[in-house]
């Protein structure tokens, strides 16, 4: 067996009298791939920072062995001189600069300042090659796709002579061909002997990817185990402390009467305007009613549901029929007034103020309900309101007060539900949902979907995740290239069936819902 390359011992973290981690011990070997699970706000990140050195020597109790060696890092500057790297979810690339200006920012070759372009060129070249990137090291990042990106990202880590890798989420914006090469590279990682941590919510990875799997839940240690003697029920068992007997929670609703209706809805590139990124779509949507959106990235499902928010930033044209009359939404406010809420696929940068605190966020599109006359902000009453969303969607946070940029993704996402709930919808968009989030909030997502078409509000879910379209919808659009190539009533579809439909060369709307 390979030598032991890292141990983290009982490591605790604290932030005043809450602990974030407590007294949580793992341990990697040279070429071994460990998968970090937990739900949301497990302590996973805050381990990972620990380690990192973002978190310094001396804020934390325990003790981490590296190489051998004490690990006494005041900072990441410290930890990547020993071979220690990560990659977060949000990229930390800069869009404007080429692929060898990132890959060698801060470590450029040379001397006298006088750069050495050519050898370091040649060196970029023979990292592109290993994590497998057919591009120019002259190509400026911002030209790239997320997937090449992330390569990018690996290979500036691989440049630095890294012998552990950490990746926290690196598929959650990946397309299954994306993922399929990212996961081929991990893999590979083991013949150079280079460690890595992976940190995923998707568990059909890391079962496929894993040599062992370490469960963490409320910032404890739960156990680590063998990843081919752990099944995907026992691990989901052991990241929730209880079986998860039905993801796709089934109770039974009732489809009311009409409430939308959208006919020939085109949309254009914003840049680009000979490019159509919505292609004539109609479908209509009934009150008590979750309609599903599925189809590859760049289907056009994103750009449709922002032309009916009001939040799409190029031309488009068609008609929207509200509770039996026409509107146009030029700006999400004249939305939210007429009874339809949002949650945005990308919830950092459309989603959440970071630096303002989570109650902050939660009460910032309803703060007209807690003004009176005067316009005078009602504070009891809107502190009241924080705290019942926050009971009501779990929102693991210490305090309403803290910058909600600090909460876990998931947590991050439970608000801002709470902030679309407080408008008192009558339709619910949601963009991608349960992105980036572990299985047991995904769960409570999609009981508080069953309990809101309960009372009759209409939901749009928008998912490139075809098993939850499936789950949890009443009837599926099958998007491609910008068109509805299907509008399929979901009984016993299968996800064959619905990529067929959207995949099929013909512009026919197959309509089973007449």
């Amino acid at each position: 067996m390979a030598s032991i390359l890292l141990e983290m011992k009982h490591i605790t973290k604290q932030f005043g009298q809450v602990k974030a981690v407590d007294n949580v011990s793992i341990a990697i070997a040279a070429g071994q791939v460990l998968s970090l699970c937990g739900e949301n706000g497990s302590g996973k990140s805050t381990l990972m920072k620990v380690l990192s050195g973002v978190y310094p020597s001396g804020t934390f109790q325990g003790e981490i062995i590296f190489g051998g060696e004490p690990l006494l890092a005041q900072g990441i500057r410290d930890t990547e001189q020993k071979g220690i790297a990560i990659i977060h979810q949000e990229l930390a690339l800069v869009k404007q600069m080429t692929v060898l200006e990132n890959i060698f920012l801060g470590a450029e070759w040379g001397q006298y300042g006088v750069m050495d372009d050519d050898n370091m060129y040649l060196r970029c070249q023979r990292m592109l090659a290993q994590v497998k990137l057919d591009i120019s090291p002259d190509t400026v990042v911002g030209e790239l796709g997320l997937g090449q990106q992330q390569l990018v990202e690996i290979a500036k880590a691989l440049n630095k002579q890294v012998r552990l890798l950490i990746l926290d989420e690196p598929t959650a914006s990946l397309t299954e061909s994306e993922t399929a090469i990212l996961l081929d590279i991990v893999d590979d990682l083991r013949n150079h002997d280079i460690a890595c941590i992976y940190i995923s919510h998707k568990l059909n990875e890391v079962m496929a990817i894993s040599d062992v799997i370490s469960v963490i839940r409320d910032g404890r240690h739960i156990g680590t185990r063998n990843a081919a003697d752990l099944s995907e029920e026992a691990l989901i068992t052991m990241m929730v402390g209880r079986e998860l007997t039905e993801l796709y929670p089934h109770q039974p609703h009732t489809l009311g009467e009409e409430i939308l209706r959208v006919e020939g809805l085109t949309a254009w590139h914003p840049v680009n305007q000979h490019i159509k990124r919505v292609n004539n779509a109609s479908f209509s949507l009934h009150k008590g009613e979750i309609l599903g959106v599925a189809g590859l990235v760049g289907s056009g499902r994103t750009e449709m549901v922002q032309c009916l928010f009001g939040s799409y930033h190029g031309r488009w044209e068609g008609n929207i029929t509200l509770k039996g009359r026409p509107v146009r939404f030029e700006h999400c406010r004249q939305a939210m007034a007429e009874g339809i809420a949002m949650v945005p696929e990308d919830r950092k940068k459309d989603g959440i103020v970071p630096v303002m605190a989570v109650g902050s966020n939660i009460t910032l599109a309803a703060l007209g309900q807690f003004s009176g006359a005067l316009s005078i902000l009602d504070e009891a009453a809107e502190q009241a309101a924080i705290r019942d969303a926050i009971l009501r969607l779990r929102v693991k946070t210490s305090s309403p007060e803290l910058a909600i940029g600090r909460l876990s993704g998931g947590n991050q996402q439970k608000a801002i539900l709470a902030r679309c709930l407080l408008l008192n919808p009558d339709i619910l968009i949601l963009d991608e949902p349960t992105r980036g989030i572990d299985i047991g909030a995904k769960q409570e997502i999609y009981l508080l979907i069953n309990q809101l078409v309960q009372q009759g509000i209409a939901v749009i879910v928008v998912s490139s995740e075809l098993p939850e379209v499936l789950g949890i919808s009443d009837r599926v659009l099958a998007m491609h290239q910008g068109a509805i190539k299907a509008d399929l009533i979901n009984s016993d579809l299968t996800q064959e069936q619905v990529m067929e439909a959207a995949l099929r060369s013909d512009h026919h709307v197959e309509n089973s819902s007449v």
